[in-house]
């Protein structure tokens, strides 16, 4: 049906914006959601609210995840010739102006896709696609030491949730806006892991990260609080009700954080399929369970007690 050009042409959309990467908010986004619902008593069938909010709130989300992979890119080919030269535009698979476009589509879908769920909901959905953005435009917040950690973390993790717990309920509530600080705080340390393989390559575009500048060590050892504390200050947040006594148990989720660190000192190299390392992977898969936990158990002390 395609010849050979027309598949190689597909695949670069495809690779462009990542899928397995879109995973992280389509799964957290529907845990966060549905645990929301529950929390909120809402009156509708859930069932229904799945097609209608669930699915094109996280696919927003998604999308928007897509077209910050797009955008970075585009703006990181030169990175990408040295430590990533299997990507579609370094390839030639596609263009630079193509990945721009497909970039600038995708915001706009996803921006679409979030006036049908509420104001709330759109104003979050801006606030992520601002960030995203300056993350990879100038002034570029993605080269400046420190502050790239964080700029990344908070539309992922802090934005994320509260944009997710939105479609139900108020993300000015003390238990989202708990959580989203734990996803934050995890995801300044745990998004280091992403660095590894472009140490060298950032270094010479000017991108200064913690692993390029201290070594990757001595930034694993600083990222590690980041990573293992949030979860083991829960029964803390529990103490200060500002967390339930049910979730007591994510605190569990210290012990995959820690092995997050530990495999970050000894990764030398990436997965193709999944284009990054080990360590990367199950910051990734830690921060699934983290979303999963917390709606499994949000659910069931709602139903059940």
């Amino acid at each position: 049906m395609f010849n050979n050009k027309q598949r190689k042409r597909i695949k670069g959309y495809i690779d462009l914006i990542r899928p397995f990467t879109l995973l992280a908010p389509i799964i957290v986004s529907s845990c966060i959601m549905i645990a929301s619902f529950f929390q909120n008593n809402a009156s509708e069938d859930l069932f229904t609210l799945f097609w209608s909010a669930i699915i094109p709130a996280s696919f927003s989300l998604a999308i928007l995840n897509g077209a910050s992979n797009a955008l970075n890119q585009a703006t990181d080919i030169n990175v990408d010739r040295i430590s990533k030269p299997y990507r579609p535009i370094v390839r030639g698979d596609i263009s630079l102006k193509e990945a721009k476009i497909v970039s600038i589509v995708l915001y706009v879908i996803a921006f679409l896709l979030s006036f049908a769920i509420n104001f709330t909901f759109v104003i979050i959905v801006l606030l992520i696609a601002v960030f995203t953005i300056s993350y990879s435009l100038p002034p570029r917040l993605k080269d400046k030491l420190f502050l790239n950690q964080i700029w990344i973390a908070i539309p992922r993790g802090l934005f994320g949730i509260l944009a997710s717990w939105s479609v139900f309920g108020s993300p000015l509530e003390k238990l989202p806006l708990t959580i989203g600080f734990i996803a934050l705080t995890f995801l300044i340390g745990g998004s280091i892991t992403k660095d590894i393989i472009d140490s060298e390559a950032d270094k010479k575009s000017g991108t200064h990260t913690l692993i390029n500048t201290y070594g990757l060590k001595k930034a694993a050892l600083m990222a590690l609080p980041f990573m293992i504390f949030p979860f083991l200050y829960i029964p803390m947040l529990i103490q200060l009700g500002l967390l339930a006594s049910y979730l007591w148990v994510l605190s569990f989720l210290a012990i995959p954080a820690y092995f997050v660190f530990h495999m970050m000192l000894r990764d030398k190299k990436s997965s193709r399929t999944l284009e990054n390392t080990s360590s990367w992977s199950l910051m990734y898969f830690t921060y699934f369970l983290f979303a999963f936990g917390f709606s499994l158990l949000t659910i069931i002390d709602s139903v059940f007690i």
